[in-house]
């Protein structure tokens, strides 16, 4: 009976200290910027953007934000782990504030890959080849979107990984002058039989010389793509753009899966040092 009292007595004040607890706790939502929808004319779909804004940002600042552009930001991919080195990177390095845009993905195979003639690819990806058709959407939609309702300034940085990076080498060759700054990560350019790369420094040469800075990396990802990525990377230093700066990467301890994050801790550390 003494036990049975005793437990009653702990059960009692157990039970009204959760009680006093759960009375006095509040929870509310996690808000770390916006979820738009576009109406996208141009791609005929709807396509959602998941846009973080930095901490006191407000709509009234007079403050003006560089914009980072992900590529794969749908929630679930590469959005979140950007935000997060982004904000860091503000904290404890010299990044300045910034506003990160997650283009959310519908069809990647299709929006970032460019037509090709091969039939072993086009059995494999049947929907690919509409990477023009996304581009645009990037400049006249994504792009007009962000300038039109947030405080930015002309900085605009864009990450791609894998066919990603493929997409953001062909805006960089063919229409550089819609980023300030390209990540360009683990780039799949053996598609199409490396035809993009064959022809970069033809493309290269039509740009104009303009302020842009180039970041390329690749991990231990096979001989093709670790070659294709040192290519890319030694001809765009070769290219003669006096105001072209680029940098490269190789990360012996990373993979085609897991380079992205570290990827980008180093190539921030380029451009940001750290706070004195």
């Amino acid at each position: 009976m003494i036990k049975l009292f005793r437990l009653s007595l702990i059960l009692f004040f157990s039970f009204n200290s959760l009680h006093h607890y759960s009375q006095t706790t509040a929870k509310e939502a996690l808000t770390i910027g916006d979820v738009v929808t576009i109406q996208s004319k141009i791609l005929s779909e709807n396509r959602i953007l998941n846009i973080y804004l930095p901490d006191g940002y407000t709509a009234q600042d007079t403050l003006k934000y560089p914009v980072l552009y992900v590529l794969d930001g749908t929630m679930n991919e590469d959005f979140l782990h950007v935000v997060g080195l982004t904000q860091y990177f503000n904290l404890q390095y010299t990044m300045p504030k910034t506003i990160v845009v997650g283009i959310a993905n519908v069809d990647r195979k299709r929006d970032f890959t460019f037509p090709t003639t091969d039939k072993g690819l086009k059995r494999d990806y049947p929907t690919t080849g509409g990477s023009g058709k996304f581009i645009s959407f990037l400049e006249k939609e994504v792009q007009a979107y962000i300038h039109k309702n947030y405080n930015v300034n002309n900085t605009k940085m864009l990450i791609g990984q894998s066919l990603g990076g493929l997409l953001a080498t062909e805006i960089l060759l063919k229409r550089m002058d819609l980023f300030t700054h390209y990540f360009i990560i683990s780039p799949s350019l053996w598609w199409d039989k490396e035809s993009l790369l064959q022809d970069a420094k033809a493309y290269v040469s039509a740009q104009k010389d303009m302020d842009v800075y180039v970041y390329v990396s690749v991990g231990k990802e096979g001989d093709v793509m670790e070659n294709e990525a040192n290519k890319l990377s030694n001809l765009l230093k070769d290219s003669k753009k006096k105001h072209l700066k680029m940098d490269f990467k190789f990360l012996p301890e990373e993979n085609n899966t897991s380079i992205l994050h570290q990827s980008l801790n180093e190539g921030f550390k380029l451009l940001f040092p750290l706070k004195s």
